[in-house]
């Protein structure tokens, strides 16, 4: 697997890349938010586009490790691992439903329904917000923690 390269990185690496993508995406939501809460609308719209493309990204780098790594399991000891199961379960379902979320919070932005763009924004900007963060954590936990023996 080490020797594989995507991108200009070894596979083994896109771990660390999903890590800092996550973080890259909680940064410009954070600044959507800011932004918008300053009333800077286009500066909201782009934070939020490049957040959503960021994510997209992210996406990508996840199934191409993924399909070349397998499983990866958590090696920490069992009083934590619960704690790793809830976060990655509640991570993975909210996950699933972040894109659905997200294009459709975008699509109403476009079509400046901003009523109905802002009820939906109120539910998919937490989600999104808590994926990010736990997804970071579960980087950390899995790869830096508690890491599985070579």
């Amino acid at each position: 697997m080490s020797s594989l390269v995507l991108w200009g990185l070894a596979i083994r690496d896109l771990p660390a890349v999903n890590a800092t993508l996550n973080g890259l995406a909680l940064v410009l939501l954070v600044a959507g938010y800011v932004l918008i809460k300053q009333r800077r609308e286009t500066a909201h719209k782009w934070a939020m586009l490049a957040a959503f493309a960021t994510s997209c990204v992210f996406l990508v780098c996840y199934l191409v490790y993924h399909a070349y790594a397998g499983h990866v399991p958590f090696a920490g000891p069992a009083n934590v691992r619960l704690v790793y199961f809830a976060i990655l379960i509640s991570h993975i379902v909210l996950a699933a439903i972040v894109p659905v979320l997200a294009l459709w919070t975008i699509w109403l932005g476009y079509r400046d329904r901003r009523a109905a763009h802002i009820r939906v924004a109120r539910w998919t900007f937490p989600i999104w917000l808590y994926v990010s963060v736990t997804g970071i954590v579960i980087y950390v936990m899995l790869y830096h923690l508690f890491p599985a023996a070579d």
